[in-house]
């Protein structure tokens, strides 16, 4: 459920251009403590530059965008994980960790791990992960820092079905504690369904901001 309260982001009218190349135009949204906003449209709309803006990662080329949070509470997951291949999926987190200044416990890590499926892997490599595992070791990662609001671009890429379900168990609970997510994902149709609101690009410009209830994804009856 949606928690009442002050947005923990807004953006107004932004656009984005590319030199003379409009990516998109008139964009404005909110997103609320403790909800979920799913970023649809196809390919080449723009979701990911959207996103990057509203991360604070870019710049839009005009309008206004406004993180109502300290940086050290948003979190980003991008196509890039970010996992070091040298270095055990435990000492992955526990150097990111250090990067944030925490000490994790391993039993901590641990229960990290097991939180994305990836306990029985703590003592390997990274570098022989998967790019499902890969992706679910960055997850630990964004968890690691308990943050309020949580950027997730295409987080099932490479998950089997049983690790996307795993994933959308997640992000609902994520919610039920208070954290904010904005989540851009292929499977539009099954994730709307979990979703607070929606954000549809197309023709280089908004063409839905609303709950999720009455958005019609693009070919469906």
């Amino acid at each position: 459920m949606t928690l009442t309260g002050a947005p923990v982001l807004s953006v107004k009218r932004a656009a984005k251009f590319f030199g003379n190349k409009l990516v998109f135009k008139e964009v404005t949204c909110v997103v609320g403590p403790g909800e979920i906003m799913l970023v649809a449209g196809p390919n080449g709309a723009g979701k990911s530059t959207l996103m990057r803006i509203m991360a604070g990662l870019s710049r839009q080329s005009a309008g206004e965008v406004a993180l109502h949070l300290e940086p050290e509470e948003v979190a980003y997951l991008g196509h890039a994980t970010f996992i070091y291949p040298g270095l055990t999926a435990l000492e992955n987190l526990a150097f990111w960790g250090s990067m944030y200044g925490l000490s994790p416990s391993r039993a901590e890590l641990m229960a990290l791990l097991q939180r994305v499926g990836l306990q029985l892997a703590a003592e390997e490599k990274a570098g022989s992960f998967s790019r499902g595992m890969a992706q679910r070791l960055n997850l630990a990662r964004i968890y690691l820092v308990e943050p309020r609001l949580i950027f997730l671009d295409e987080p099932g890429t490479g998950l089997d079905p049983k690790s996307l379900a795993r994933l959308r168990q997640e992000i609902v609970g994520l919610r039920d504690k208070g954290v904010s997510v904005v989540w851009i994902s292929h499977h539009v149709a099954e994730d709307a369904a979990l979703a607070d609101t929606v954000l549809a690009l197309g023709n280089r410009e908004l063409t839905y901001f609303g709950p999720a209830s009455g958005f019609v994804p693009e070919g469906a009856c």
